[in-house]
């Protein structure tokens, strides 16, 4: 069964107001160890993961800080227990766009450090 994002949020100390979409880039490196007895055939072992990402909404209050401390990153699929990811994360950029037509918007980007927790439910 599919579930709605309607209810999703992000959350660095306490809810970041103005926010309507959040992407996690959660990513291992692939380590080749493909020698002679391989034939050919390349093999690997799993290296190093990592994880980073954006999110991106309305401008609601002041930005986020840049270059500061490391923050908990919270990012909820919905307000259900447990499908939500999270660890320590640094904000690496603040991207703020406005038009004289338009709402003005904010995106971030952010780089984990450490261990990320999974959604499990």
């Amino acid at each position: 069964m599919a579930i709605s994002g309607k209810a999703g949020e992000v959350d660095t100390g306490a809810a970041v107001a103005g926010i309507k979409s959040w992407t996690l880039d959660y990513t291992v490196d692939p380590l080749e160890i493909t020698d002679f007895a391989d034939s050919g055939v390349r093999a690997y072992v799993v290296g190093c993961s990592g994880w980073s990402g954006t999110f991106e909404g309305y401008k609601e209050g002041i930005p986020q800080a840049i270059a500061g401390p490391a923050i908990t990153l919270k990012l909820l699929e919905t307000q259900t227990a447990n499908q939500l990811y999270q660890d320590e994360a640094f904000i690496t950029g603040i991207h703020p766009s406005t038009s004289f037509d338009g709402v003005v918007s904010v995106s971030y980007d952010f780089q984990g450090t450490g261990a990320l927790t999974v959604a499990t439910a």
